[in-house]
């Protein structure tokens, strides 16, 4: 198979190739020549594939009346987006990672549908991902403690009225997973999906939510086994309180001495990571997937992104399931990320070949998948074909690819994408699954399913109340 390209960024070091042919056979790129480039159908720019390195595979959750509200009830109010269907649910939101140009997503997998075993789950996510083509991480999360708030939840409890503390209780606090039982799970899924298309993680929710026996079995499976850790990490203002309370010697710090800290690790968003911290992450080779979009709407604050590089950090981008629009636009997402952190005047961050070099490059170490997202002879197929004349809509004079690209660049602008040899997008069609009808089928069972969450949403508003007054008293954080 063969793909004509007016421009091809093959990665920094190559850097833009004009006029080539990039042929690929059996998921590997074989050949890329010169050609004459033009074609009937018009120019065209062809890039390496994007990573959605951090998502949950969730709808979009303003329609369950998610909006403006942070994270610490955000989180509360995601019970409504249980999925009625484990498969159904991930297929869509795959596939619309997919139709904006990611080869590959990060499923961190916090709210399972209750009505599948958990490896059977797993399994019917993993085979979403391979009817839509794109490469998975899956990492099931965990959390063995603060169920509803970082600390005690009895006073915030006793404090509601007793039919809304039965309706919170019933849908928040569970029995905890013990850390021999996860690590055997995790075990256990892997034994069941992972293979060259999918990679297989261990996932804890966060620090705040899980035990320190928790943590380190992690720490301890992932050195046994190689396998790597998707966690949050200092997302919110409360997150960064309550770590300088519990642990007064630093959180990463608290990371690094049970042996969590690693080149294995990825941590989304340390939004409130400071220098210190940054560097020690850097030191160890761990990851930091930034999710600019998620961080606005949920009013978390922005990320110290061009620090973290300065001060060596292995970054990604993520869409976390909240892009700018909530269309799930990556390449949207990465241009905001590079737009945000690109410095001030004349003095610059990164160039974009860097950063699309690196993001991309992070992203797949992140997720497991193969190569460094270069396009060059021997590297995967992974790559999004673009309509250059759409972006170069004026034509009036030469200018840079890449600064059309980060100028205007969106899923519209995608003409196929080819993930492992196989096109999976042509014209913003998913090929491997009817995406239009599934997002159909999904609202229609939402609907449906709105009565099983009916006692939430009674008490919904005093429990709201309640939360908010908690993290204002407890995590110092002030009105």
């Amino acid at each position: 198979m063969r793909h004509h390209a007016t421009y091809l960024f093959g990665g920094a070091e190559r850097g833009m190739i004009e006029n080539a042919v990039l042929h690929h056979e059996g998921g590997a790129i074989t050949d890329i020549e010169g050609g004459d480039g033009a074609r009937d159908a018009g120019r065209r720019l062809v890039i390496p594939a994007l990573v959605n390195a951090h998502d949950h595979a969730r709808p979009s959750m303003t329609s369950f009346g998610a909006g403006n509200m942070p994270l610490e009830t955000w989180i509360g109010r995601s019970a409504f987006a249980t999925p009625p269907d484990a498969y159904l649910a991930a297929a869509v939101s795959l596939a619309r990672s997919a139709r904006a140009g990611c080869g590959a997503m990060m499923i961190h997998y916090t709210r399972p549908s209750g009505r599948l075993g958990l490896v059977e789950e797993a399994s019917a996510i993993a085979r979403a991902a391979g009817d839509v083509g794109i490469r998975l991480a899956f990492a099931l999360a965990v959390r063995d403690r603060n169920p509803i708030v970082y600390g005690e939840a009895g006073p915030l409890l006793d404090a509601l009225p007793a039919e809304s503390r039965h309706a919170i209780e019933e849908m928040f606090v569970k029995p905890p997973t013990s850390p021999a039982a996860y690590v055997a799970l995790v075990d256990e899924i892997a034994s069941a999906i992972a293979g060259p298309m999918v990679d297989v993680q261990y996932g804890p929710a966060g620090v705040q939510w899980c035990s320190r026996a928790m943590l380190e079995a992690i720490a301890e499976a992932s050195v046994r086994t190689g396998r790597r850790v998707h966690m949050h990490l200092l997302e919110t203002i409360y997150q960064r309180a309550w770590a300088d309370s519990e642990f007064p010697q630093g959180i990463v710090t608290f990371l690094d001495e049970i042996g969590l800290l690693s080149d294995r690790l990825t941590l989304a968003h340390c939004i409130h990571a400071r220098p210190d911290e940054l560097d020690r992450i850097a030191a160890a080779g761990a990851t930091i997937v930034t999710n600019f979009s998620s961080n606005l709407h949920l009013r978390s604050g922005l990320a110290p992104i061009a620090d973290a590089r300065r001060r060596g950090c292995a970054v990604a981008v993520g869409v976390d399931g909240i892009a700018l629009d909530e269309d799930d636009d990556a390449l949207r997402e990465m241009r905001l990320v590079q737009l945000a952190h690109d410095g001030r005047g004349f003095e610059r961050s990164w160039s974009r070949d860097e950063f699309l070099d690196e993001v991309t490059q992070t992203g797949r170490k992140s997720v497991g998948a193969p190569g460094p997202g270069r396009l060059a002879p021997g590297q995967p197929a992974d790559f999004i074909v673009l309509d250059h004349d759409r972006l170069d809509r004026d034509a009036i004079m030469p200018v840079d690819p890449l600064d059309l690209l980060f100028a205007r660049g969106n899923m519209s602008h995608i003409v196929e994408v080819v993930v492992a040899s196989r096109s999976i997008v042509r014209d913003g069609q998913v090929q491997g699954i009817d995406l239009p009808a599934m997002e159909n089928e999904l609202r229609r069972q939402f609907r449906l399913n709105l009565p099983r969450h009916a006692a939430l949403e009674a008490q919904w508003k005093p429990f709201e109340a309640a939360l908010a007054g908690w993290f204002r008293t407890h995590c110092g954080c002030g009105s």
